[in-house]
């Protein structure tokens, strides 16, 4: 199964806001903006309604940086299910989230506290990576330098922070033909390992 999110990221000067998650999923992480894409809505209307809800902000730009694939090894992941039922769940095969990162640099209003996260600014050379999941280190600075991107990342299970493998690719254009577009891209080179092995 396949779910479609977003994840928009908000820099002013040399600011990014980030809002610490309050409940559910990733709950005491730092990160960007984002949820579910809702039926009949468009991708990047989910990332500004996101935004409005989370952070009490309206958007006024909008460009699409990355597009990233995560996969939780083990876990059929979503934080909506009953225990009874994620244990059931945990038969099926892996639940891909392919999560839609944008970037905003022009917002309209103060970001105000939600019952789903607590925004704050942070300068760009003090992001709290630490306490944010591990992918966001590797995909952060590029989608903070302008760049554009496609990549996928398996984590030891979805209450892990720990990453098993992953890709990530620049790319000067969106691959059409959605995540299978992606695969090939990677396929013809990118970045790939497992960051157990040291890099060489």
């Amino acid at each position: 199964m396949r779910k479609i999110l977003t994840l928009a990221i908000i820099h002013k000067g040399n600011k990014v806001l980030l809002g610490l998650k309050k409940r559910g999923f990733g709950m005491g992480r730092w990160n960007g903006f984002g949820g579910k894409v809702e039926e009949n809505e468009t991708i990047e209307a989910a990332a500004k309604r996101e935004l409005r809800e989370e952070a009490g902000v309206l958007a006024k730009d909008l460009e699409r940086r990355g597009i990233i694939e995560f996969e939780f090894a083990g876990n059929s992941f979503d934080a909506t299910l009953s225990s009874a039922k994620a244990s059931a769940s945990r038969q099926d095969k892996l639940e891909t989230l392919e999560v839609h990162i944008f970037y905003c640099s022009d917002i309209e209003g103060e970001p105000q506290e939600s019952e789903e996260m607590r925004p704050q600014w942070f300068d760009i050379r003090e992001i709290p990576f630490s306490e944010m999941w591990a992918d966001d280190q590797h995909w952060l600075p590029m989608a903070l330098a302008g760049k554009r991107f496609r990549g996928k990342f398996l984590f030891d299970g979805e209450k892990s922070n720990k990453i098993i493998t992953y890709s990530l690719e620049e790319v000067e254009a969106f691959v059409e033909g959605g995540m299978e577009g992606m695969r090939r891209a990677i396929a013809k080179g990118g970045e790939s390992f497992d960051p157990s092995e040291p890099k060489k």
